[in-house]
């Protein structure tokens, strides 16, 4: 099928400038080619001034741009990566000999290291070098001039990256170097190639700073560009010659990189959108919640077996292999966490909760929170994130897409001096236990959503963490899918001799996964329970309709609640009066009428159908009220066909006392 594009027709007061724009840049370079004499541009190239003048440039814009590698690259990371005060100033340095005239710049070289300039004196008295009037000086000149291209190329590209990667591999115990050479600087490798090409042909056609610095000195100094001045006096054809040389060089560069100055990072193709529940979450948190022993073997953290070849892998934990928890957390989350080995803890929370927060303090990545860290018998807090032994997986898993899924898998063994052989090894196995050991070869773009979150937690787990952080790490899963994974998890946390906490907005996960509940509030606990407690007296709104209840804030009176929203509420068992209440309604408890109820119900409301949703086999009625805030029913099809509820129904809705949950707040 052929697709339409829309052509805008440009209007002429913009068209007509930008045609002189082209023209204005075109017709120079129309002038080499026109004005070249081809039949004598072999011999003009080949002549031994020429020569000798291409040989010098490319020795000057080779050492330049290994100059401004070894310069440069540290100093673009220092600008992306580092907040320090200066910032601008610095970056403005970088760019000024952008815009600064050439011969400017050679002046300022000279002042800062000729002879009599503040570091000249020095070096020829200390290490008997002069730089001007010599070759090291046209290199100097060049790399002054060339290295922004670099610098600038190059935080571009570091910009584009996400830190997400770099903070990953530090949790599978990467030193900062480790992680630049290994995972930052392979992921950047296009903004590398681009600056780097851009370096080397502003250094080859360097030009004014050169010969104010460093001379004209043939054989010395006298570099391509310089030799076209000289030949323009004598031998203008010659010089025309040399020019087109030096333009299709420039051509070649820019054709080469296509326009990708920054190089945007290699990034995972996204993974599966979410599809639609499938079951409601009682069903799913049923068929969860049924009991799976997991064969020993797939246990990863039992004792090895004799003649297992993780057993005898370098770098094996010498201790028991039972972490207890121990976290005092202040600064924007403040609380206390205590947990034994083997627990795993669900996070819970609105958005702005603290709970991403609390799993970066943990780490030590971030500055707004503050963790006090005992791991079993050892006080981590000190330690840099890449020694504390906390693996982390992030929401989008953050595997290396440069990396195989082996490669990824081993990384935090690698990391840990285990040699390659046996990390690959045991990371081929934790692949193999989590279902994905066909796919040791592919790299992350090959992999689907599901396959990508497998190979994040395996990896995760391979790095023998002593505290395991999962940030939502089944969020971008589709239905289907999201159990299989929780399934494969839960089996494989049940041997796992530390703790793990997984932050997450889904009620089967929290409840399926998770021993405890912690549910925070403005980065303070505000309920931290098993999860059946949580699931009957939740002390939130948020988590009461996260777990899909009805949750209505109140005051305790003597028959039941006064709503802050206005209205009562008539409850089996009070509290005592004026105490601060949730009631918490299951919709399941909730029932639908097109007329007003006769009997028993002491909670009555009239109401408006407001929106009608399918969950699995069963049906959710949102109800609208002016005298009760908004209510959810929970019916089968059929009873809404025999209702013959459709949205703006006018109907009447009603509780029992006896169905309705009080909570002290």
């Amino acid at each position: 099928m052929s697709r339409h594009r829309t052509r805008t027709r440009p209007p002429v007061t913009l068209a007509l400038p930008a045609l002189l724009a082209v023209a204005f840049l075109l017709l120079p370079l129309v002038g080499i080619l026109t004005r070249t004499e081809w039949g004598e541009l072999g011999a003009h190239l080949t002549s031994p001034g020429v020569v000798e003048a291409l040989r010098l440039s490319l020795f000057v814009s080779l050492w330049a741009l290994g100059l401004s590698l070894l310069l440069g690259v540290p100093l673009a990371w220092l600008l992306a990566r580092v907040p320090f005060k200066g910032k601008a100033f610095v970056r403005s340095l970088v760019l000024l000999p952008m815009v600064l005239p050439p011969t400017v710049g050679g002046v300022a070289l000279l002042l800062g290291f000729g002879r009599r300039g503040l570091l000249g004196p020095w070096l020829e008295g200390t290490f008997g070098v002069t730089l001007p009037f010599h070759t090291s000086g046209a290199v100097v000149a060049a790399t002054f001039v060339a290295m922004p291209f670099l610098v600038i190329s190059l935080e571009g590209a570091l910009g584009g990256l996400k830190q997400s990667y770099e903070e990953t591999a530090a949790s599978l115990g990467a030193a900062p170097a480790r992680v630049f050479f290994t995972v930052t600087l392979p992921m950047v490798t296009p903004g590398l190639i681009a600056g780097a090409a851009l370096t080397w042909a502003r250094a080859l056609g360097e030009f004014g700073a050169t010969i104010t610095f460093a001379g004209n000195l043939p054989g010395t100094t006298q570099t391509l560009p310089l030799q076209v001045y000289l030949l323009l006096q004598d031998q203008p054809e010659a010089a025309t010659s040399v020019s087109l040389l030096l333009l299709a060089i420039a051509m070649a560069v820019l054709i080469a990189l296509r326009g990708r100055w920054t190089g945007t990072p290699a990034a995972r193709t996204p993974a599966e959108a979410p599809q639609p529940p499938d079951e409601t979450a009682a069903a799913a948190l049923e068929a969860e919640r049924t009991p799976t022993a997991p064969p020993p073997a797939t246990l990863p953290f039992a004792k090895a077996a004799a003649g297992d070849p993780a057993s005898d892998l370098a770098g094996a934990p010498h201790d028991d292999g039972r972490w207890p928890l121990h976290a005092v957390v202040t600064g924007f989350n403040e609380l206390t966490l205590d947990a034994d080995p083997g627990t795993t803890i669900a996070v819970v929370g609105e958005n702005g909760a603290g709970k991403t927060t609390l799993l970066r303090a943990l780490l030590g990545l971030t500055p707004r929170a503050h963790a006090e860290l005992r791991l079993g018998d050892t006080d981590v807090t000190a330690l840099a994130p890449h020694e504390r032994q906390v693996a982390w997986v992030p929401q989008d898993g953050a595997l290396f897409p440069h990396l195989s899924a082996l490669a990824n898998t081993a990384y935090g063994l690698r990391a840990r001096r285990v040699p390659r052989a046996a990390a690959r090894r045991e990371a081929q196995q934790w692949l193999d236990r989590l279902g994905v050991g066909h796919l040791a070869a592919r790299k992350p773009a090959q992999l689907s959503g599901g396959q990508a979150q497998r190979v994040a937690l395996a990896r995760a787990l391979a790095a023998r963490p002593r505290l395991l952080l999962l940030d939502e790490p089944l969020a971008a899963l589709d239905q289907t899918t999201r159990a299989r994974v929780r399934h494969t998890l839960r089996t494989h946390l049940a041997g796992f001799g530390g703790v793990c906490l997984i932050v997450t907005h889904d009620p089967v996960e929290a409840v399926s996964l998770a021993d405890r509940v912690l549910v925070l509030a403005d980065g303070r606990t505000l309920q931290d329970a098993p999860p059946a407690e949580v699931t009957r007296h939740p002390r939130s709104p948020w988590v009461a309709r996260m777990l899909g209840r009805n949750a209505w804030p109140g005051t305790a009176s003597a028959d039941g609640l006064v709503l802050a929203a206005g209205g009562r509420l008539v409850v089996a068992e009070a509290l005592p009066e004026g105490s601060p209440a949730l009631a918490i309604i299951g919709p399941e408890a909730v029932s639908v009428h097109r007329d007003r109820p006769a009997g028993s119900p002491r909670n009555v409301w009239p109401g408006s159908v407001r929106e009608i949703t399918a969950v699995g086999s069963r049906l959710r009625v949102l109800v609208g009220s002016a005298q009760a805030p908004d209510l959810v029913a929970e019916i089968t099809p059929e009873a809404a066909a025999e209702l013959g509820l459709v949205d703006g129904s006018e109907v009447w809705t009603s509780v029992k006392a006896t169905e309705v949950t009080l909570v002290e707040l």
